[in-house]
């Protein structure tokens, strides 16, 4: 009952990792972009929810109907005005441009909400669980965030396989060039994936403030564990980011069964072990040889 308790945990904990490594899985994979400030604007969802939401009549629990499509037009236009720029030089200045961001926001949020921990209030939920065994709980919310992370993921896929949109994205994302001579406006395309991955992140922001406290500075270790997730289960494949997520959760909850002070180092152990004997990740596309 300890290893199935494990893998449960693990998983349920993997679950939350796939949703936040969704954006950042969709956005390398299509503009080739690893978003630094990744892990801080789901930060700024998170405080969205708990400040702004509830001045529009929405309550925290409810937030993401305001939050989420605010945070897709805001990935929309940083995309066009900020991210795109960079884009046009080299992928250095991308690491450089997001980077610079990362620490704005991060420094923004600790003048204006100080460095106080905050969550999102919803109450009795928080606590509440089901009995699948004597020894085994299951959280209600932590099995709401698995399902969401899994609709996500599928919606996604099927929103890149079978929409005219979707087509794009990929074909963009395949050969920049071809799909542009061919009339598709890749800059456009770039903003709608954006707009896509910071939708998703936000999400990700609104569940991690409903499961535990933040920060100003929460979004650099939820970065970090997003970055192992995509690397685990194979850059671009959004299925293998599920899988890569629940893989890093095992591994912790492991790690923290062993001792408590493992828990974070068996997960970066896998992440080490898998970039070691398959780079390209377990469900990753690999690269002819030169």
């Amino acid at each position: 009952m300890t290893w199935l308790n494990i893998v449960i945990q693990g998983a349920l904990v993997g679950g939350f990792y796939a949703l936040f490594a969704c954006g950042l899985s969709l956005m390398f994979g299509v503009m080739k972009v690893i978003n630094l400030a990744h892990g801080d604007v789901a930060v700024v969802a998170g405080y969205t929810a708990v400040f702004l939401a509830p001045k529009f009549g929405v309550s925290p629990l409810w937030s993401f109907v305001v939050v989420v499509p605010v945070f897709a037009l805001l990935g929309y236009v940083v995309q066009r005005t900020l991210i795109q720029k960079s884009i046009d030089r080299d992928p250095f200045t991308t690491l450089l441009v997001t980077f610079g961001l990362s620490v704005l926001i991060e420094n923004l949020l600790l003048e204006v909400y100080t460095a106080n921990g905050q969550s999102i209030n919803i109450g009795s939920l928080i606590g509440s669980s089901f009995q699948l065994s004597s020894t085994i709980y299951i959280s209600y919310v932590s099995l709401v965030v698995l399902g969401v992370a899994v609709a996500v993921l599928g919606a996604l896929q099927i929103f890149l396989g079978h929409t005219k949109t979707g087509r794009l994205i990929r074909a963009v994302s395949d050969d920049r060039e071809a799909a542009q001579l061919s009339g598709a406006n890749y800059r456009h395309i770039f903003g709608i994936a954006a707009g896509i991955a910071f939708a998703t992140v936000a999400l990700a922001g609104i569940a991690y403030g409903m499961t535990t406290e933040f920060a100003p500075s929460s979004g650099v270790t939820n970065l970090i564990y997003a970055f192992e997730a995509v690397v685990v289960g194979g850059i671009g494949s959004l299925w293998g980011t599920l899988v890569g997520g629940i893989a890093i959760g095992i591994a912790q909850q492991l790690g923290e069964h062993i001792n408590p002070e493992y828990q974070v180092l068996a997960g970066n152990l896998l992440f080490l072990v898998v970039l070691a004997v398959r780079p390209n990740g377990l469900f990753g596309k690999k690269t002819a040889p030169s």
